[in-house]
């Protein structure tokens, strides 16, 4: 069959394995560009919907692809555009086989629903993940006594999955079959929630999750809203909660920010260990782009790592994305790669900042996320939750779209120029000596870029 028959019969399959808006959303624009040596590419119309299929939807893309056609073995995912599409085409994949191209996404413990590729031993440790490594390491060695629930939250792509995979590889490989592990997404566990009761068995996925030691459950803000969700996980939790059993759960921001969640979960989850993984640092990128070279057993001059290092702001995920792109042009195109090159090349793919986004949008943003009216916030109340988004929101304003201070301070209530000053200093200073807000203003800027992709 064609490229356009083998997706369609694909498509057909994956929509009756995740949702129907999720489907829509997501997958509607997408398309196979091209298929070469049991490589398929798949073009996607927009950075957000890459990033999302990527992280979300590559197993079950992959699966069924491999189903329709075994020589399948590998998937990658591109923005469909007039700069790389053309050269996906033509050019010949021609890179030799190697480790990369075991299949271990397959290789997945059914058991467990653990990925062996991910384990504490690779995962690198620096100022902005160093709190939630420690928090894991101490749950591996007293599981269910210490910091129970943990807690972990953090952006798109700065490692939560690892951390969660990786304790659960190492309680598996240190207790062996004395301790059962399950690790599962909140989707997929709404989808099992939604199979139960459809088909009357709730008492059967009783028992499925409330027999295990340790429950590693991911992305938790995604059951928001869905009432019969929250509340089969609530009496779960509290069961494994009341003997002690270990439950670790991930989301990408901290409780209180999870809109719509019921305040009992709230209240569970902060109950426990709450930790953040920040965007990365500098020298943690350094250290992470050398250890992905060194696994590559390729190199780049040191000018080029420092060079990728600054331009990737956030992902890790983004930053092997650009690595792997950089090592295309090196290994297959045979480019000298320079500080220059480098720029070039991510140039292609690396956002820049936004610029037409409105200041009512960045305020209505900033009150969105802390769960307070605009009102308030341009308001002149001085309590402690209300004056932080209020100074965030005057930090972006100037950041994002460059506006004078008497501007500002006549979006913000009529306020004096000089107040929008001090503000402004102020969280350009706190916001890189403190890990938390800075990681609230990277979150905020991630909701800004998303929405005006």
């Amino acid at each position: 069959m064609d490229l356009n028959q083998l997706w369609q019969k694909a498509l057909g399959e994956i929509e009756l394995q995740i949702s129907r808006p999720n489907f829509a959303t997501w997958l509607k624009n997408s398309s196979i560009i091209d298929r070469r040596e049991g490589t398929v590419v798949i073009g996607l119309p927009n950075n957000f919907a890459k990033t999302w299929v990527e992280d979300k939807y590559h197993k079950i893309i992959l699966g069924t692809l491999r189903n329709l056609d075994e020589n399948i073995r590998r998937v990658e995912f591109i923005l469909i555009t007039s700069q790389v599409q053309p050269m996906i085409i033509s050019q010949k994949f021609n890179i030799e086989t190697g480790p990369q191209l075991a299949f271990n996404e397959l290789n997945i413990d059914p058991s467990t629903n653990l990925n062996p590729r991910y384990n504490l031993q690779s995962f690198i440790v620096g100022s902005s993940n160093e709190m939630a490594f420690a928090a894991v390491t101490a749950v591996i060695r007293e599981v269910g006594k210490k910091y129970n629930p943990l807690f972990i939250y953090g952006g798109v792509g700065v490692g939560k999955t690892h951390l969660m995979q990786g304790l659960g590889n190492d309680i598996v490989k240190v207790y062996q079959d004395k301790i059962k592990v399950k690790y599962i997404s909140s989707e997929k566990f709404t989808n099992e929630v939604i199979w139960a009761i459809k088909n009357k068995r709730m008492e059967t996925m009783k028992e499925k999750y409330r027999t295990v030691d340790v429950l590693i459950i991911d992305d938790i803000q995604f059951i928001g809203g869905k009432a019969s969700t929250e509340q089969e996980f609530f009496h779960t939790f509290n069961a494994l909660y009341e003997i002690n059993k270990q439950i670790v759960i991930s989301s990408d921001r901290s409780p209180k920010f999870i809109p719509i969640l019921e305040d009992r979960l709230k209240s569970r989850f902060e109950g426990g260990m709450v930790v953040d993984v920040g965007f990365p640092d500098f020298e943690l990128k350094v250290a992470v782009l050398k250890e992905k070279l060194t696994e590559r057993g390729t190199s780049l001059n040191e000018d080029v790592v420092n060079t990728i290092a600054h331009k990737v702001k956030k992902s890790f995920r983004e930053l092997e994305g650009i690595l792997n792109r950089i090592l295309f042009y090196q290994q297959v195109k045979n480019l000298e790669i320079t500080s220059r090159v480098a720029e070039q090349i991510m140039s292609e793919v690396v956002k820049t900042p936004q610029r037409n986004i409105s200041p009512d949008f960045i305020i209505k943003t900033v009150a969105d996320y802390f769960e307070i009216s605009v009102a308030d916030l341009i308001g002149h109340s001085r309590k402690r939750q209300v004056v932080e988004p209020r100074q965030i929101s005057i930090y972006l304003l100037r950041d994002l779209l460059d506006l004078s201070y008497p501007f500002i301070g006549e979006k913000l209530g009529k306020r004096d120029h000089t107040t929008i000053l001090y503000a402004y200093d102020k969280m350009s200073q706190e916001s890189v000596k403190n890990q938390i807000l800075n990681q609230k203003i990277m979150m905020i800027k991630d909701i800004l870029e998303k929405s005006y992709i």
